[in-house]
C-alpha cells in the first residue's frame, strides 16, 4: 500500500481486508474493520490484537467513520485555531504514515519468507533430481547388464539348438541302422530254421507273420544335452538295442517244446 491509497487494511493479523465503512482506531496507530473491532474491544480492558497494548483511556479506542458526510467534515473543525487543525491534521498524516510503513514491512517479511521457502524448495528439488539421476544411472547398468545375460541364453539357446538338430540326425541314421538289421536277421533266422520230422507246427498252413518290434523311442534332448537318444525297449521279450540273435543259436531251439 502506498500513500497514495485510498484504503487501509485491517491491523487483525488473520483478517487483513480492505476497509470501508466504520473502522476501529487505537491510540497505538493501529486499525481495525468494524467486525474485528467490535468483537475485541468489547471485553475489559481492551488490549490491541496487533501489539498487545492495554487501552484503557477513554479516547485510546474510536469508532471512526472512513467515508464521512460533507457536513461532518464542514463541521469537525470549525471554530478551532489554525494551529490546532495543523495539529491534528499532523497527527492524522503520522497515522496514516506509520500504517503504511507497517504494510510496507509486512510485505517485506512475506517476501523475505516466500524466498526462505523458495530456496528450501529449491534444495529439495535439486536433492531429489540427484536421487532420480542415480536411480535411473544404477536402472540403465541393470538394463545393459540384462542385455548381455539375455545375448549370452541366445546364444547358448542356439548351440544347443544345433546340436539338437544333429543329434536328430544321428538319430534318424541309427533308427534306419537298427530296422534294416533286424529285418535281415529276422529273413536270415527264418530261412536256416531246420523243420523236425515228426512234429507238426500248429500254425501249418498259415504263413508265420513276424511281428516286427517296436522301434525305440526317442526323447528329445533338453537344454542341457545329457538326456538319452533312446529308451529301453518294452520288457515283453524285446532285446536291448543291437542285441539280435545269431542264426545259430536259433538253429538248436525248436519252435514248440513237447514233453
Amino acid at each position: 500500500m502506498s500513500v497514495c491509497d485510498d484504503t487501509l487494511l485491517c491491523n487483525y493479523p488473520k483478517c487483513r481486508t480492505k476497509l470501508s465503512g466504520f473502522a476501529w482506531v487505537t491510540a497505538c496507530s493501529h486499525v481495525f474493520c468494524d467486525q474485528h473491532g467490535s468483537g475485541e474491544f468489547s471485553r475489559s480492558p481492551a488490549i490491541c490484537p496487533a501489539c498487545s497494548s492495554a487501552l484503557s483511556g477513554k479516547l485510546d479506542i474510536v469508532r471512526t467513520e472512513l467515508s464521512p458526510s460533507e457536513e461532518y467534515k464542514a463541521m469537525v473543525l470549525a471554530g478551532l485555531r489554525p494551529d490546532i487543525v495543523l495539529d491534528i491534521s499532523t497527527r492524522a498524516l503520522a497515522f496514516w504514515s506509520y500504517q503504511v510503513h507497517q504494510e510496507r514491512m509486512y510485505q517485506e517479511y512475506s517476501f523475505s519468507r516466500a524466498e526462505v521457502q523458495l530456496k528450501q524448495m529449491e534444495k529439495m528439488l535439486s536433492q531429489q533430481n540427484q536421487s532420480r539421476e542415480l536411480e535411473l544411472t544404477a536402472m540403465r547398468g541393470e538394463i545393459a547388464s540384462l542385455k548381455k545375460v539375455m545375448e549370452e541364453y541366445k546364444r547358448k539357446y542356439s548351440e544347443v539348438s544345433e546340436r539338437l538338430m544333429e543329434r536328430n540326425r544321428q538319430y534318424q541314421k541309427l533308427q534306419g541302422l537298427y530296422d534294416s538289421l533286424r529285418l535281415r536277421n529276422m529273413v536270415v533266422g527264418e530261412r536256416d530254421r531246420p523243420t523236425q520230422p515228426g512234429h507238426h507246427d500248429y500254425n501249418t498252413g498259415l504263413a508265420r507273420q513276424a511281428i516286427p518290434q517296436r522301434s525305440p523311442q526317442f526323447l528329445s534332448s533338453g537344454l542341457d544335452g545329457d538326456s538319452r537318444f533312446f529308451s529301453c525297449l518294452e520288457a515283453d521279450g524285446a532285446k536291448t538295442f543291437f542285441q539280435f540273435s545269431s542264426p545259430a543259436q536259433d538253429r538248436g531251439q525248436p519252435l514248440i517244446k513237447k514233453n
